[in-house]
C-alpha cells in the first residue's frame, strides 16, 4: 500500500508512516528518496515553516518523454549515445547497437528523450497534452532530418513525406513514455536552494537528485545523493559528528516565517505518475494527471 501520510510528533520527529491501508510503518531512521514535487505534497503541516522544507518552493520538477521506436530494418549507428541537433530530441542510442538486452544485427531499436517538451522545460510546445501519435510523428519528421537516406516516407507519419526514395527504414510499433514531474528545472540560481541530506528533523534525511550535490538531476545524482544520505544516517548510527548543514538563504527564512502551514495534500492515485515516474499516459492516468497537476495541460 502506498504512503499515505509522514505522521509527526509535536517536536517534529517522525512518529511514523501512515499508508493507506491504514497500517502504520516505524522505524529508527526515515529517509526519503522521493522527487521534490512530490515531497512538497507529503511535507508534514508541523515542518512547514521551517526554513529548510520551503527551500523546495524554488524547485520544480518538469516534463520529459521518453521514447522506444523499433524499426523493421537496420539504421547506420555508431556505438554510444548521441547527443541530437535536433530541437526536439536532445540524446538518443540505437539500443540494437549499444545494449546487450536489445542487440539485433537486423533491425534497430532507438530510445529517445524528447525534450524539452513543455513550456515549463523551455520549449513552445505543450507537447505533454500531445497524443502519442502527434508525438511519433513529429519525432519521425526529426529522425527524417538525422537519417536523411534512411527513414522513409510513410503515409501514416505525414512529417516523414519529403523523405526520398532512397530511405527504406519504417517504424514496427513504439511506446510513449510521458514523466511530467521529471527531474528539476536547473535554470539559473536554483543551486543555492538545493537541501543538504541532513534535515532538521532528528529522524528523517533526505536523498534523491534533486538535494545538495555537485551533479544535476540525473541517475549520477540520484546514486549520489543517495550515497551522502547513506553518510548521514551511518554518522548517526555511530554517534558521529554530522556534515555541516547547508546555509539557507535569508529570502527562504523569511518566507518560512510568514508561510501559512496547511494539511499536506498527499498524492492522489497509484502507479509510477502519481509519485513523480513515468508510464504510458492511459486515460485513467490522463484523468489523475489532470485533477493533481492542471497545468501540464495549459
Amino acid at each position: 500500500s502506498p504512503v499515505k501520510e509522514i505522521v509527526a510528533d509535536d517536536d517534529g520527529s517522525v512518529n511514523h508512516l501512515l499508508l493507506r491501508s491504514g497500517e502504520k510503518v516505524t522505524a529508527d531512521e526515515y529517509i526519503s528518496a522521493m522527487p521534490v514535487d512530490i515531497m512538497k505534497r507529503m511535507t508534514p503541516k508541523k515542518w512547514q515553516n521551517m526554513a529548510y522544507f520551503r527551500q523546495f518552493d524554488e524547485l520544480e520538477g518538469i516534463p520529459v518523454i521518453n521514447l522506444h521506436l523499433w524499426f523493421d530494418r537496420k539504421l547506420k549507428a555508431v556505438d554510444h549515445l548521441c547527443f541530437s541537433r535536433s530541437p526536439l530530441l536532445s540524446v538518443y542510442a540505437d539500443m540494437s547497437v549499444t545494449c546487450r538486452e536489445y542487440y539485433d544485427d537486423n533491425e534497430s531499436m532507438l530510445e529517445l528523450v524528447f525534450a524539452p517538451c513543455s513550456p515549463l522545460a523551455g520549449g513552445n510546445v505543450n507537447w505533454i497534452s500531445k497524443s502519442d501519435e502527434d508525438i511519433i510523428d513529429a519525432t519521425m519528421g526529426e529522425l527524417a532530418r538525422l537519417f536523411p537516406t534512411e527513414i522513409a516516407a510513410d503515409e501514416k507519419w505525414p512529417a516523414t513525406k519529403n523523405q526520398g526514395p532512397q530511405g527504406k527504414a519504417k517504424l514496427r510499433k513504439y511506446a510513449v513514455v510521458k514523466v511530467p514531474r521529471s527531474v528539476y528545472a536547473a535554470i539559473p540560481g536554483r543551486n543555492k536552494y538545493r537541501p543538504s541530506q541532513r534535515t532538521p528533523i532528528p529522524n528523517f534525511t533526505m536523498a534523491g537528485d534533486w538535494t545538495s550535490q555537485k551533479y544535476l538531476g540525473s541517475m549520477e545524482g540520484a546514486v549520489l545523493g543517495g550515497k551522502l544520505a547513506a553518510e548521514v544516517v551511518a554518522k548517526k548510527a555511530k554517534g558521529m559528528e554530522l556534515p555541516v548543514e547547508k546555509e539557507i538563504q535569508p529570502e527562504i527564512i523569511a518566507a518560512a516565517r510568514a508561510y501559512v502551514a496547511k494539511e499536506p495534500l498527499g498524492v492522489k492515485g497509484e502507479g509510477a505518475i502519481a509519485f513523480g515516474g513515468g508510464a504510458c499516459l492511459t486515460i485513467d492516468n490522463e484523468m489523475l494527471l489532470r485533477e493533481a497537476d492542471p497545468v501540464q495541460f495549459v
